[in-house]
């Protein structure tokens, strides 16, 4: 739904750039790539399915343009009762092992169980991740284990992103080529929300005054396929609408419900007659002062997300954020990371 929504309200891109302005999302076994219209990408790794109590996640951030580094961070998971985690201190510290090898610590505390990784660290994982790496964090008798599963792919996809491919400063793929040759990064597209003007007097009986006409022109610019709930017959959603600017209302109606998500319908409508309603998504969440929020759960347990905002110019809603928190891992209730494909300013 969401995907048909973008297509007919033409989210336009905000300005040129030299990366997609949709970013990328790419995942392969236990990795995954988030890559922003700025290029900065943003790689994480997962332990397998069964970790149990031992779930780990990593994540390796870098920003496009020559010479640019990247930074690793790591998280140990806590999703619930972990017996495990609740044993640790407030402040603690993990062996880092890559295949065997000693490579220091990790100093993590329990108020985010995240830590950084050193660029020697770092370094060490991405050479050990490029072929077979056994990454394990210990401390005592217990030790969360990174999976390899898909690294290698996900790593050369963020090279390939970023234009990285040969040059000295690839992290798989090295070789010759200038590193000057590697696109810079894209400055965050501006945005301004237009000002919402104050509610008229008679904003509050725009929809009982106009249910009728309004709802026939929602259903003859909306299909059923997208929008099923606006056309059921047995029982009719709510209406609710509110002032977007001088001349137009913002239409809002419940489009579909599953077992643990809703997505509603957002149409930018005329005042008066004809409303000539132009929808902006049917998956969304919440709106607030020009902004539409669409926030979804990957699954019932809530340890990922997807969310997307759309912001009022003054004349049409625009994507302006989109991101994940990352794969169903149970690392975090809410998600593990932040993982965006599309950021403004």
């Amino acid at each position: 739904m969401r995907r048909l929504a973008t297509l007919i309200f033409a989210l336009l891109p905000l300005s040129a750039a030299a990366f997609n302005s949709d970013g990328l999302s790419f995942s392969h076994h236990d990795w995954e790539l988030a890559c922003d219209n700025t290029g900065t990408c943003r790689a994480a790794g997962y332990s397998g399915y069964d970790a149990g109590d031992y779930a780990v996640s990593v994540l390796l951030t870098r920003p496009a343009g020559p010479g640019q580094a990247a930074s690793g961070q790591a998280m140990i998971g806590q999703y619930g009762d972990n017996p495990v985690v609740d044993g640790l201190p407030a402040k603690f510290k993990l062996a880092l092992h890559i295949n065997g090898a000693a490579h220091g610590s990790l100093a993590f505390s329990k108020d985010s169980l995240t830590a950084d990784l050193s660029a020697s660290q770092l370094a060490a994982l991405v050479a050990a991740l490029a072929k077979h790496a056994e990454v394990e964090m210990s401390v005592g008798d217990h030790t969360w284990r990174l999976s390899d599963a898909g690294a290698a792919a996900v790593l050369l996809k963020m090279d390939e992103y970023q234009g990285r491919i040969g040059t000295p400063g690839a992290l798989l793929r090295k070789g010759g080529k200038p590193e000057a040759g590697v696109p810079p990064a894209v400055p965050a597209p501006k945005f301004a929300l237009a000002r919402i003007p104050k509610p008229q007097p008679s904003d509050t009986k725009f929809v009982a005054r106009h249910e009728k006409a309004l709802r026939a022109a929602l259903k003859a610019a909306t299909s059923q396929e997208d929008c099923d709930d606006l056309h059921d017959q047995e029982d009719q959603v709510a209406l609710e609408a509110q002032r977007l600017s001088p001349t137009q209302m913002l239409v809002s109606a419940r489009c579909w419900m599953a077992a643990y998500n809703a997505g509603s319908g957002y149409w930018v409508v005329n005042d008066k007659p004809p409303f000539q309603p132009v929808l902006a998504t049917t998956s969304g969440s919440d709106y607030s002062e020009g902004k539409i929020d669409e926030q979804h759960k990957g699954r019932g347990l809530g340890d990922c997300w997807s969310s997307r905002t759309l912001g009022w110019d003054g004349k049409r809603f625009q994507l302006i954020a989109e991101s994940t928190t990352g794969m169903c891992r149970l690392i975090a209730p809410g998600g593990a990371w932040s993982l965006p494909t599309r950021v403004t300013r």
